[in-house]
């Protein structure tokens, strides 16, 4: 059902409160000459926190999100919201964009318009997209699922509400990080709906001979665990006692905002230079909805529920599978690594970009899509 009321209205007591912890935030003692290498830089932060607090305009940016074209739907009693952009072709094929994490359903507005109307960005109006995008469960205004033994997979939800909610027989998938997944366990489940699935990581087999493993598999997997040694306490602890760092980042939004900004400095091309990926705006308004929906701490169920194996493990993807790696993202598999859960039929090396393209490099990123279902929309 459409969403007529505002999805959100913040009262200005929980922005005065907000504004009041930022401006009293009590900061660390200074590491000497410490910078981004031991964590999130202090004066970056100390300018984003005194930002937030004082030059923000976080009315404008509830007016942007409100003007977005939201609906929830209740799935077995499990309430999704989600954005849905109809095509412009009356033969738009419908698509399902899942998120990742620290991310959320705002950062793929911009890339659903691209794929709704191409014909506004200098493309085709018969390559359009009907884009629909969820919330992942416990990310901002769709409500954690209320069990953590025997929920239903977020994979079953996106398949009840594409197909039996929004009625598409037939239907996309694309998804990075988190979405990655669910979209991968979606083709897996639903060969007869799914026409496809576009994917910017993917699983790693369930098992595999280590003595059949190419060089470049090898490569692979030893830079996989070189980036885990570095870069992956974030995802340890969030797998194994997430509560413990919730209490902090949902009490304090300067802990907030460096837990996730570290993030979008990290997997993203911009060269060290935070801002030149990403205006203020942005990161703030992806920490706005976080902090004022109180969802940082669900926003970490995915990762423990995965290590706990309560989420099904991805065995064999056989739907037409296109995978994109841009330079920049946490991990660039070869094809050959992909080959052994999927059905590739597709492989893209982008020529810049990170973890986030849907922000980074939109027209790269809606190309590829468009490109790979192309062929797709005549077998559906």
């Amino acid at each position: 059902m459409s969403h007529r009321t505002p999805l959100i209205s913040v009262t200005d007591a929980e922005l005065n409160d907000l504004r009041s912890r930022l401006l009293g935030t009590r900061w660390p003692v200074a590491w000497p000459g410490a910078g981004w290498e031991v964590g999130a830089d202090v004066g970056a932060l100390r300018r984003l926190v005194a930002y937030w607090a004082s030059g923000y305009d976080w009315r404008a940016h509830e007016a942007a999100i409100n003007a977005l074209p939201s609906h929830f739907a209740d799935i077995d009693g499990a309430p999704v919201h989600y954005l849905r952009f109809d095509g412009e072709h009356p033969d738009a094929l419908p698509i399902v964009l899942t998120h990742g994490w620290p991310s959320s359903f705002l950062e793929l507005a911009g890339l659903a318009d691209r794929l709704a109307a191409p014909s506004r960005h200098g493309g085709d109006a018969a390559d359009a997209f009907t884009v629909i995008i969820p919330s992942l469960p416990g990310f901002a205004f769709s409500p954690q699922r209320p069990s953590l033994t025997d929920p239903p997979q977020t994979h079953e939800l996106w398949h009840r509400l594409m197909h039996d909610e929004l009625g598409f027989e037939r239907y996309a998938a694309h998804g990075g990080d988190l979405g990655a997944g669910v979209s991968s366990r979606l083709g897996e489940a639903h060969p007869e709906a799914v026409v496809g699935i576009h994917l910017l990581a993917v699983a790693s087999p369930v098992a595999y001979d280590a003595s059949s493993l190419s060089v470049e598999e090898q490569a692979y997997l030893e830079s996989v665990a070189a980036w885990s040694a570095e870069e992956g306490a974030y995802q340890h602890q969030q797998s194994t006692r997430p509560l413990t760092l919730s209490y902090g980042l949902t009490d304090s939004p300067a802990g907030l905002l460096a837990w996730i900004v570290e993030k979008y400095r990290a997997w993203s091309d911009c060269g060290g230079d935070l801002s030149s990926g990403f205006g203020d705006d942005f990161i703030l308004t992806q920490a706005s909805l976080y902090w004022f929906t109180q969802t940082i701490s669900t926003s970490f169920r995915p990762y423990y529920e995965y290590a706990r194996g309560l989420t099904r493990r991805v065995e064999r993807v056989d739907v037409p599978t296109a995978v994109a790696l841009f330079p920049a993202d946490l991990s660039r598999p070869p094809r050959s690594w992909a080959e052994r859960t999927y059905n590739v039929t597709r492989f893209t090396h982008m020529p810049r970009g990170g973890h986030f393209p849907a922000i980074e490099e939109p027209e790269l990123l809606a190309h590829d899509i468009t490109e790979f279902f192309r062929a797709h929309r005549r077998h559906r």
